[in-house]
């Protein structure tokens, strides 16, 4: 497909970040693909989850849509306003949402481009696709950041909407042919967030071939006042948060599986 055609593919956003330094090396941009097959309580961007355009309702009254349709060629307009940044730092171009893999055809086209420009690419995933999608985007992606959050199918389903066979299966093929890959865990009290869950997240982490590190991202309440902007009661209620003596064990027990690990990334 010529750099036209893929310019021309359109899909569906919610967001354009611009000089973000937590989604891949360097600085990046990140692109929300709207649409999710899961409903993590803890989600940080409930807009992104249906595929639909959702009304938020902000504090000063005003309302703003939260889902555009926009073509490849269009968002990367937006992307290489930084390029300058991206060649001095290493970053690029980052795909989140919702879930990336949602919309194949429109991820495809702006990794694509974005490979065609000189730009690298991430990905943050579930990893939650069938095998032929991974295998048409995977050589288009430089970085895969996936998110591993709890080997029990039945904790995984409770708190997430869907069991984590798909996500167990996938994760080894995409350790295996990605070029580079990070287990990142969201790291939720309550679900996820006792040293033997963590110690098993690490170490089949540290089971698959060609993971590179594993990141514990602490819980934070970033996605509450998007629930009430979006008309939902945040599913987490009034959780505490993880102290950082607590987040520091945490680590110490992924560290044990002998690959790199850090808190944030």
């Amino acid at each position: 497909m010529s750099e036209l055609d893929f310019s021309k593919v359109r899909g569906r956003i919610f967001d354009i970040q611009r000089f973000s330094v937590h989604d891949g090396p360097g600085i990046r941009t990140i692109v929300f693909l709207k649409g999710c097959m899961f409903r993590c309580r803890w989600c940080c961007n409930p807009e992104g989850q249906e595929y639909a355009p959702v009304t938020l309702y902000e504090k000063d009254g005003k309302q703003k849509l939260a889902g555009e349709d926009v073509t490849a060629g269009e968002v990367m307009q937006t992307v290489t306003k930084d390029m300058y940044y991206y060649q001095r730092s290493g970053g690029g171009l980052t795909l989140s949402g919702g879930e990336m893999l949602l919309q194949p055809d429109f991820a495809l086209a702006l990794l694509t481009l974005a490979h065609r420009m000189g730009i690298t690419t991430a990905v943050e995933t579930t990893g939650y696709a069938d095998k032929e999608t991974l295998s048409r985007l995977l050589p288009e992606i430089d970085y895969v950041l996936l998110d591993i959050k709890h080997m029990d199918p039945q904790k995984h389903l409770e708190f997430i909407g869907k069991d984590n066979k798909r996500v167990l299966e996938n994760a080894a093929f995409i350790a295996k042919h990605a070029k580079h890959t990070v287990i990142r865990v969201p790291t939720i009290p309550t679900f996820n967030d006792t040293d033997e869950e963590i110690r098993a997240i690490s170490r089949f982490a540290a089971s698959l071939d060609g993971v590179e590190a594993l990141h514990l991202l602490p819980y934070h309440r970033l996605g509450s006042d998007k629930y009430a902007a979006t008309g939902r009661t945040y599913p987490m209620g009034d959780i505490p948060l993880i102290s950082g003596e607590k987040m520091r064990r945490l680590l110490a027990c992924a560290q044990e599986s002998g690959l790199p690990c850090q808190i944030g990334g």
